[in-house]
């Protein structure tokens, strides 16, 4: 089974009901809850969570360390290999995306370009210089406002000369084909999820979200993957005493429902096909 759905949503509380009901091993599908170091404010699974169900590709990678859609599809297929039920669940639309539909082999990206990249994603206008950069095909088919599949595309058509949505043509087989699974998609109504994000950051401070984010302080860096946890920038900020921390938590907090809109808007966009679970108060 897939189970996609916005940040907040619940997925992981379903995941872990199917498993002890149905049986089988739950696989992350978060590309933010993949990092060693967060644990809170990925809201990543919590110790008594995965002693309740087998949980798997989470917080198995060390900051800095590379990783892509791809290397997480190769590691699923590992798992796959060994004849378990899988409870694939997350919010990473491309990766549950490429999953069911297969991901183009698309070169790697040499080193010196990601730099330049970095680079250019961090200066004030870097952004839009990115946007204005990107082939007309690509410029139609990425969510324009996210930095990281922005610099991931200007990245792509730097180092091979061809727009990624060019590459994303040449698709190969899907590692779990539609007929080969249950998929289904989380919606969620925006009011009941933007207070159930807000309630459950204001949870995460308590649980030592700060403390987190001090203790990768000494290591961090802005253009990193590790680095994108919503949240963890705000607090940086706040750590390094360019804001108050009720600022802090209060952009923490928008960040969190942007990244839910941006998700939903992805799911509604690459995935109709799957099955569509109202949740909230008017379920």
């Amino acid at each position: 089974m897939l189970i996609a759905g916005p940040t907040a949503s619940g997925k992981s509380a379903l995941a872990i009901a199917l498993a002890q009901g149905q049986g089988g091993v739950i696989v992350n599908a978060d590309a933010l809850q993949v990092w060693s170091c967060w644990r809170i404010i990925s809201a990543r699974p919590s110790i008594q969570d995965e002693a309740e169900a087998r949980h798997l590709l989470y917080g198995h990678m060390q900051p800095g360390a590379p990783y892509s859609v791809g290397q997480w599809l190769d590691q699923v297929a590992e798992i796959l290999s060994g004849g378990e039920r899988l409870i694939v669940v997350g919010g990473t639309g491309l990766y549950l995306h490429a999953l069911s539909n297969g991901l183009a082999v698309i070169p790697p990206v040499p080193d010196d370009i990601r730099a330049e990249g970095n680079a250019i994603i961090a200066s004030p206008d870097g952004m839009s210089r990115m946007v204005a950069a990107l082939d007309p095909r690509t410029h139609q088919r990425i969510d324009l406002r996210n930095p990281a599949r922005v610099q991931r595309a200007w990245e792509v058509l730097r180092a091979t000369g061809r727009g990624i949505a060019d590459w994303q043509a040449e698709t190969g087989p899907a590692l779990i084909p539609p007929a080969a699974s249950e998929r289904i998609v989380l919606n969620s109504d925006r009011d009941w999820l933007a207070e159930r994000i807000d309630r459950r950051f204001r949870l995460m401070m308590q649980q030592g979200a700060l403390e987190e984010v001090r203790e990768m302080l000494p290591h961090w860096e802005p253009t990193a993957l590790w680095a994108r946890a919503i949240g963890a920038p705000e607090l940086v900020a706040y750590l390094s005493g360019d804001m108050s921390l009720d600022e802090a938590v209060e952009r923490a907090i928008i960040a969190s429902r942007q990244y839910a809109k941006s998700q939903r808007i992805f799911f509604r966009g690459r995935m109709k096909d799957w099955r569509q679970i109202p949740i909230g108060p008017a379920a």
